[in-house]
């Protein structure tokens, strides 16, 4: 794929700092994503314009007294650089003792039945690295069944559809709304030898997609994404079907379980690294 597109990127420090809550809060903003670093957080975005909305942001938690004093230093980059810098921190994620997600470029054996998903992010974000990858490819793990049928909201790279076929399911439609994530999630495809005819990628939102009754519903997004998608993710899903939530700071438990049960679900099961949780529901 070509595209000469640069992106802005601005690294936030705050007082006091919080890595986990603050880019909880940070998502609301939509950036292409979040890279944490000793004592700051680095967001990435294609509208430079998006700084002052930053700044704006920072303001309103400054006065609502979440934090007491930030910085942000910006600067603009190209796609090619966001990818060396990428490829210097990506390595070998250990999600389970038998689930590992590894970018091509690093070599891994595995150890006795350990599955291997392999993972380049490009501009997409979810190689297993942060939390809520981690949780959801557990939680994908522990609850797929042969020949589901999965929707993957929010797919980034791809790594949730790939894993879910990997480990049993028989079909997966995986969509964003962000372009890149489109060739980048048929790429990593290919690199886990998936059959094209058991994957659609699209670049679209959930009320685009005609097919319902999915076995399995995935979405890693963060809190007020999922409470605006609430009704169309649960619609997806068949009777029965479970729905797997991530992207989730521990105090946005009690909103999204009281959203996805009025919607029609029945709150299953919590699990949780760090700050950051996933949430089950089943639906009635």
């Amino acid at each position: 794929m070509t595209d000469t597109k640069n992106y802005s990127e601005f690294t936030v420090t705050t007082t006091p700092f919080d890595a986990d809550e603050l880019g909880g809060l940070l998502w609301e903003l939509e950036p292409l994503g979040i890279e944490e670093q000793e004592g700051s957080l680095r967001l990435f975005f294609y509208e430079e314009a998006k700084g002052q909305e930053l700044k704006t942001f920072l303001e309103n938690l400054k006065a609502n007294g979440a934090i007491e004093e930030f910085t942000i230093l910006g600067s603009r980059m190209s796609n090619k650089n966001w990818n060396e810098e990428w490829e210097k921190t990506i390595t070998v994620i250990k999600v389970s003792d038998t689930l590992v997600v590894r970018p091509s470029f690093k070599e891994y054996t595995p150890v006795g039945n350990e599955l291997v998903l392999v993972i380049d992010p490009k501009m997409s974000f979810g190689t297993g690295e942060h939390q809520t990858t981690r949780l959801m490819l557990l939680a994908i793990e522990k609850h797929i069944t042969k020949d589901a049928r999965v929707i993957d909201v929010g797919t980034g790279t791809g790594a949730l559809a790939i894993a879910a076929l990997k480990l049993g399911a028989s079909y997966a439609v995986a969509i964003d709304n962000d372009d890149w994530c489109l060739d980048n999630g048929y790429e990593n495809a290919a690199l886990n030898n998936i059959d094209p005819e058991t994957i659609s990628i699209r670049t679209a939102e959930v009320t685009d997609v005609v097919e319902t009754d999915f076995d399995f519903v995935l979405a890693n997004i963060q809190k007020n994404v999922l409470l605006d998608i609430c009704e169309s993710l649960v619609t997806k899903a068949k009777k029965g079907g479970m729905i797997i939530l991530s992207g989730l700071l521990i105090p946005d438990e009690e909103a999204i379980t009281v959203a996805y049960t009025k919607a029609g679900t029945t709150f299953s099961e919590k699990n949780g690294l760090d700050e950051w949780i996933s949430l089950v529901f089943i639906k009635d």
